[in-house]
C-alpha cells in the first residue's frame, strides 16, 4: 500500500510503499529512549519506493546494540521521529516511524522485537481506564 507520512508541523514530508504485515513494536530501550515512550511502531518501506517530497530532516547516528550505525531522520523544526536508515551505505530500506504516518490506522503491528526491555505493565493495556479526551 502506498503511504504519506509528515512531521507535526508540516515541514517534512514523504511517501512510500510498504506491506502493512510487515509493522513491529520495538522495546529496545534506544526506541524508548528516542520516542520517550515505552516502544516504537515502525514500518519498512518497501525496496526503492521512498521519496522525500519536502523539507530536510536532521540526522543523528546511533549505535545500535548490534553495533549497527542506524540514522535516525527526525524534524529539526518540532522533533517528529520520522525514519531510520542503515548509516554506513547508501540507503536501500527506511523503517519509517508509524506515527508520522498519515494512513496509520491500517498499519496494525503484526510482531514485537527486544521484548526482554520491554516494560512490564505494556502487556496489559486492555483493562486500564479510558477516555476519548481530556
Amino acid at each position: 500500500m502506498q503511504i504519506h507520512g509528515r512531521c507535526h508541523c508540516g515541514s517534512i514530508r514523504y511517501q512510500a510503499d510498504v506491506d502493512p504485515e510487515r509493522t513491529t513494536i520495538c522495546h529496545c530501550t534506544d526506541c524508548q529512549k528516542l520516542t520517550g515512550s515505552a516502544y516504537r511502531v515502525s514500518v519498512p518501506a518497501e525496496g526503492g519506493s521512498f521519496q522525500l517530497l519536502a523539507g530536510t530532516p536532521t540526522i543523528y547516528v546511533k549505535l545500535g546494540d548490534s553495533g549497527a550505525r542506524r540514522a535516525q531522520a527526525f524534524c529539526p523544526n518540532c522533533g517528529s521521529p520520522l525514519y531510520t536508515y542503515d548509516a554506513d551505505q547508501e540507503p536501500k530500506a527506511y523503517g519509517l516511524r508509524v506515527g508520522c504516518i498519515e494512513e496509520r490506522v491500517a498499519l496494525v503491528p503484526r510482531k514485537q522485537k527486544w521484548c526482554r526491555s520491554a516494560l512490564g505493565w505494556t502487556d496489559s493495556l486492555a483493562g486500564m481506564e479510558r477516555r476519548d479526551a481530556e
